[in-house]
């Protein structure tokens, strides 16, 4: 508990077993923790099994994508304060407490991963995919009056709970390009949103995501077009809650 708020964790997993117990016990030595939900999508390497018995609660996801899952555990998540973070070891549970640092302040804290001084030597955050995450960033916004962002895909980030359930009706993106959809709603709701640095390490095993060129691409793509479209429909004051798959 933090400030008398209850904090829940959710960690995203799709074959993560790997490294999913050390995710779970990072999190629960900080103490604060109240709640950590393990979302199981789909996974075919016994995630669900190595998060039984860490103290985790395994909430499975038949939908298959990255933004179903972290929608899923949001749901469940009863903190007030709600956290997402990556279960692959790219992120450091301690800079929890930089989050909760502005917690009070803003509704939304993002972390980012592009500060170079946080980037540790085997993390896949090169030149480029830092570069792209920033220009997408900087896309989002300029279009939509956003405070400073630098990173376009960071999972790690608070959300209060009063926040997220106002923007809960128009979450529909089930795909990798989710995290700037929350972003963007929370923006035309006038939320409070900060980003600000945290650690990026290598991750253990192979990304999903942007784990190869084509898988980078095209990420990078849909999120393009997600914050395109949505800013022509603010234009035009268009219900905002298309489905981008």
């Amino acid at each position: 508990m933090w400030n008398n708020q209850r904090i829940s964790i959710v960690l995203p997993a799709y074959n993560e077993a790997e490294n999913i117990a050390h995710a779970v016990q990072a999190f629960r030595e900080l103490a604060i923790v109240d709640e950590i939900l393990v979302v199981d999508n789909n996974s075919r390497d016994g995630t669900a099994q190595a998060a039984q018995g860490t103290g985790a609660r395994v909430v499975p996801e038949p939908a298959q994508g990255y933004g179903y899952a972290l929608q899923r555990g949001m749901r469940e998540a009863a903190g007030d304060l709600i956290v997402l973070c990556e279960p692959d070891g790219t992120f450091e549970a301690r800079d929890l407490f930089k989050l909760l640092a502005y917690s009070e302040d803003f509704d939304m804290v993002l972390g980012t991963r592009t500060t170079q001084e946080l980037i540790w030597e085997n993390a896949n955050m090169k030149s480029a995919l830092r570069i792209g995450n920033l220009v997408v960033a900087k896309l989002l916004e300029l279009l939509f009056d956003g405070p400073s962002l630098s990173d376009c895909g960071c999972t790690f980030r608070l959300i209060r709970r009063q926040a997220y359930r106002k923007i809960q009706p128009f979450l529909t993106v089930g795909g990798s390009h989710f995290l700037p959809e929350m972003v963007i709603f929370g923006l035309v709701q006038k939320q409070r949103i900060i980003e600000i640095p945290v650690n990026y390490r290598g991750r253990v095993g192979a990304s999903k995501i942007t784990g190869t060129w084509r898988g980078t691409i095209q990420t990078a793509c849909n999120m393009i077009g997600l914050i395109l479209i949505n800013r022509f429909r603010v234009t035009l004051h268009k219900p905002l809650n298309s489905k981008m798959g």
